[in-house]
């Protein structure tokens, strides 16, 4: 019977027993391994969301400083000057930094492992773990281009990360064309600018009819960013990129399908798909250049460490391809004072005054390397006589009706045939005999022209000329801009000949490479209605006015071939004047090193 359950293994051998035993507990073993990896998978897992969600929140952290700073920065047009001079980052600057105090003390400010942080909004209860922020400042080049540099850290748990952004003014050189408004200069045409008649309102806001409204016409590509605070006039031009206008217009089109004389015209083009301007709030004007001014004063080491210069008077300047300048400008005696104007100084980096060879009222004009990121300012003569730069308006050709001869070279007169002289525009209420009038000798007008190597704007109590050619020698690093208070005018002078008027130049074409800008009037085309064609009028770079200038009337004038420097959105001319209300833009934002370890101690 044994035998029979051996063999068909129904009896069990007593070592098959423990076997059994063993292969359970392995089992059991194996299970209980499984088990512990699963939910040691499982742990990591969590850990490793937990780590990814700090992971991200801490550069989310380190946007939201960028943000705040930028708020801060709309809310307080001087918050530049704030900032830690114990950064790192700001030691570039740390000169020109202060901590605010009082009701303004940031937390953001913080350094080191003492230092504090400040806290993004909403995020103190939340399901993850508080995210704060610390940033840094460099505004190293603030005075020179309008840019500052931020380095922000943000941080959630125990991880930080860390961005770099540059950020720059939102400006008139965002833009290849701005006007304020949309109609020509009342100082040319004689139209009322006070009273129940008055041009001066937006066309939206009810301005009466007859104001001499100019439309963008057939022919006319605008090949960079626009926008007008007033309603456009446009029938059959082309934008090619971002047109905008300050029209609240809900309904319909915010612009004006008419030509100049108020036909009516279809073919307008707007980039891709859009069928007329973009809604944008609208961009003030400043109505004096006192800022510009100011970085001329030498009593100002602080806010004005590194000044620039200042002429008096009628001022012709002439850049030279190798980096130099040659100026002429007679009624210079100081090219800094301080903000009186009672004292001054006179250095070669400017230029000499005086009538000696080599010295600024002298037939050659002085020579000298244009200044460095810096800012030229031409002036009225004073008509205070505690001025160091005053002269007498009783002095030969100074008074204030003398409009024939400035002592520059304007106007062109020949001496031996009257009809080789230039007829200067006497047009009522023009710019001519009118206040102030052309090529008047105590005006502080710029003359200029070359080719133009280096950083610098050139500012003006009254009218810039540009006489001929200005252009880069570098298009990738020289930058110019001109800014009057007055006309910024393309020269254009014209003779009376047999009955007619014609161009005194014997070229053809213009081109201005530069930022533009006419505070008070415009850019415009001096006798845009007379000495005939005069080809082509290329400006690269960016034009802004208060009213719309005029290029050509008929068969007169300069077809215009207007460009955008892409630089414009990053760069600003040295000084150059900004809106009197601004918002601060981010031109570039990177992930950087991260700064700081998360108990504040710098990497």
């Amino acid at each position: 019977m044994k035998r029979i359950r051996r063999i068909l293994n129904l009896e069990r051998k007593p070592d098959e027993e423990g076997m059994a035993l063993a292969i359970a507990l392995i089992f059991g073993m194996i299970i209980m391994i499984m088990a512990a990896t699963a939910l040691s998978v499982a742990s990591s897992g969590l850990k490793k969301a937990d780590t990814d969600q700090d992971w991200n929140g801490a550069l989310a952290a380190a946007y939201a400083g960028v943000q705040e700073y930028q708020s801060r920065l709309s809310n307080d047009n001087t918050y530049q000057q704030y900032g830690n001079p114990a950064a790192a980052f700001s030691a570039t600057s740390a000169g020109s930094l202060t901590l605010p105090t009082g009701t303004q003390t940031n937390p953001a400010f913080g350094v080191g492992k003492s230092g504090t942080w400040a806290t993004v909004a909403g995020s103190t209860g939340s399901a993850i773990s508080t995210a704060t922020f610390r940033y840094e400042v460099d505004n190293s080049q603030y005075t020179n281009f309008g840019t500052l540099r931020l380095r922000s850290t943000g941080r959630v748990g125990t991880t930080t990360r860390s961005v770099v952004a540059d950020l720059r003014q939102d400006g008139f050189i965002d833009y290849l064309y701005f006007t304020n408004y949309e109609f020509q200069d009342p100082q040319q045409t004689g139209k009322p600018t006070t009273g129940s008649s008055s041009c001066l309102k937006y066309a939206y806001q009810g301005r009466p009819s007859g104001c001499g409204e100019i439309a963008f016409g057939g022919g006319d590509v605008i090949a960079g960013p626009a926008h007008s605070n007033d309603t456009m006039r446009i029938c059959q031009a082309s934008f090619t990129t971002k047109v905008t206008s300050s029209n609240p217009a809900t309904t319909g089109l915010r612009y004006t399908a008419k030509d100049s004389n108020g036909a009516t015209c279809t073919g307008q083009k707007f980039p891709g798909s859009t069928t007329q301007p973009g809604l944008e709030s609208s961009i003030d004007m400043p109505t004096t250049l006192a800022l510009p001014k100011r970085e001329t004063e030498n009593d100002l080491p602080t806010d004005v460490p590194r000044p620039g210069c200042l002429y008096t008077g009628p001022t012709d300047i002439v850049f030279n391809a190798d980096g130099t300048m040659t100026v002429k400008s007679p009624y210079t005696k100081k090219t800094r004072t301080n903000a009186a104007g009672t004292s001054g100084s006179a250095l070669a980096d400017c230029g000499i005054p005086g009538t000696g060879t080599g010295q600024l009222g002298s037939t050659a004009g002085a020579t000298f390397t244009v200044p460095a990121n810096n800012l030229v300012y031409v002036q009225n003569v004073p008509t205070t006589s505690s001025d160091v730069n005053y002269t007498s308006t009783t002095a030969s050709g100074m008074s204030t009706t003398s409009c024939s001869n400035n002592h520059v070279g304007y106007p062109i007169v020949n001496s031996s045939n009257a009809q080789l002289s230039e007829v200067v525009p006497t047009t009522t209420g023009g710019y001519g005999s009118a206040s102030p009038c052309a090529y008047g000798a105590r005006n502080g007008d710029a003359f200029v022209k070359g080719s133009f190597h280096g950083q610098l704007t050139i500012a003006t109590d009254n009218y810039v000329y540009v006489t001929n050619d200005l252009t880069y020698v570098d298009s990738n690093s020289d930058i110019l801009g001109l800014i009057g208070t007055n006309n910024v005018f393309v020269y254009n002078p014209v003779k009376l000949q047999n009955g007619s008027y014609v161009s005194l130049l014997g070229d053809s074409g213009r081109e201005i490479d530069a930022a533009i800008l006419s505070s008070s009037h415009s850019f415009v085309v001096q006798n845009f209605d007379r000495g005939g064609s005069r080809g082509t009028l290329t400006v690269k770079g960016s034009i802004a006015q208060n009213f719309r200038g005029i290029a050509s009337n008929g068969a007169n004038g300069y077809i215009k071939n207007y460009g955008y420097d892409a630089r414009l959105r990053y760069l600003a001319p040295p000084k150059f004047l900004s809106p009197v209300t601004t918002s601060y833009g981010v031109t570039t934002l990177t992930e950087a090193k991260t700064a700081y370890a998360a108990d504040g101690t710098p990497q």
